[in-house]
């Protein structure tokens, strides 16, 4: 399914991003997307729409692998340094949910993978999305 996802607001709008499966499928304004893509879902976010961060230290603690990853993804990370992802059960959790291994920053580019996050004005990651999917949704 395609889904664009666009800032609420018009005056903090930036680049809205249109993603096909795991994929990066257009980036431009949203009005102009939507024009283009009519059949698409639109998702609204309440801050500024950009790639994904990339974690450059050891995952916060937490109980387990999963809460570990799950932590990054609150913070807005879509990859993280392959170092501080060499335990197998940290690699597998982040394996499920699609987190990248890597070090360089992720960057959004059509026909790349959609990685991406929504930041508040404050900084807060509102949602983070890994190839496409939306894994982190703050309430």
């Amino acid at each position: 399914m395609l889904t664009i996802h666009a800032a609420a607001d018009t005056a903090a709008a930036g680049t809205a991003v249109a993603v096909d499966g795991e994929r990066v499928a257009a980036l431009g304004p949203a009005a102009q997307l939507e024009a283009a893509y009519p059949q698409a879902r639109v998702r609204r976010w309440r801050g500024s729409i950009g790639p994904g961060l990339l974690h450059e230290g050891p995952l916060p603690d937490a109980p387990s692998a999963r809460e570990r990853v799950h932590a990054l993804l609150r913070l807005g990370a879509t990859a993280a340094r392959p170092e501080h992802l060499a335990d197998p059960a940290l690699r597998a959790a982040a394996g499920r949910v699609m987190l990248a291994a890597s070090d360089r920053a992720p960057v959004l580019e059509v026909g790349g993978r959609a990685d991406l996050a929504v930041f508040s004005a404050e900084g807060e990651c509102l949602a983070t999305v890994l190839a496409g999917r939306l894994v982190h949704r703050r309430a």
